[in-house]
């Protein structure tokens, strides 16, 4: 799936706005006081992408809610499937979001990479992740227990509370949860992700004019 973004984009807008938005995933011990946020502000009109030799999660928890956001035009509500683990570490991380027909540019991407080093993979604790596509090469769960109420869920973070309040998650809803989950060659798109602390091992953060993406 492609990332969009709709309306024309100004190069200033795409330089002061864009590139902080997605810079701000990237920080390094990010306190949240809730868990995640993703009842707590408005999504952007783009989707980004997130690639990874492997995620290995403890504490893992799945469970439907949705995002609410906005575009130049309209807003916008986006179905998601909330991936949730108490602690993760990622290998060779890759995110990339693309802001299309950026003047005298094209395709602007910005691309982001950490974790390369298997020794020093990225660390998270808290994390969640709002996405709406997911491919994986293999992935194996422990313990694993398929149909219980979301908000019955005891092995991972929880259901976000905020989300419960607003009306954009069913605690009474489908959801898993396992003791561990291990997942190879990981695609995705989403729509958010928070964590309370997310350590960026070998961070490095590039601009490509040519619209590349991490897959």
């Amino acid at each position: 799936m492609e990332s969009q973004v709709r309306g024309g984009t100004r190069w200033k807008r795409f330089a002061v706005v864009m590139v902080p938005s997605v810079a701000a995933t990237a920080c390094i011990g990010v306190a949240l006081a809730q868990g995640a946020l993703a009842a707590s502000f408005s999504v952007s009109g783009q989707q980004f992408k997130v690639a990874a030799d492997s995620l290995h999660g403890y504490g893992f928890e799945q469970y439907g809610a949705v995002d609410m956001g906005s575009t130049v035009s309209k807003d916008t509500v986006h179905p998601v499937a909330v991936s949730a683990f108490n602690k993760a570490t990622i290998t060779n991380l890759c995110q990339s979001v693309v802001t299309p027909k950026v003047p005298f540019f094209g395709n602007v991407s910005l691309i982001l990479r950490a974790g390369t080093d298997p020794n020093h993979p990225v660390e998270a604790s808290k994390l969640y992740i709002d996405l709406d596509d997911l491919q994986t090469e293999n992935a194996t769960f422990s313990n694993i227990n398929i149909g219980v109420a979301a908000g019955s869920m005891t092995k991972g973070p929880g259901v976000n509370q905020d989300e419960v309040k607003a009306g954009k998650a069913n605690p009474d809803g489908f959801g898993q949860e396992a003791d561990e989950a291990t997942l190879t060659k990981v695609k995705q798109t989403a729509w958010a992700t928070t964590a309370a602390t997310f350590q960026l091992s070998g961070l490095h953060m590039s601009i490509s004019t040519k619209g590349e993406e991490c897959y």
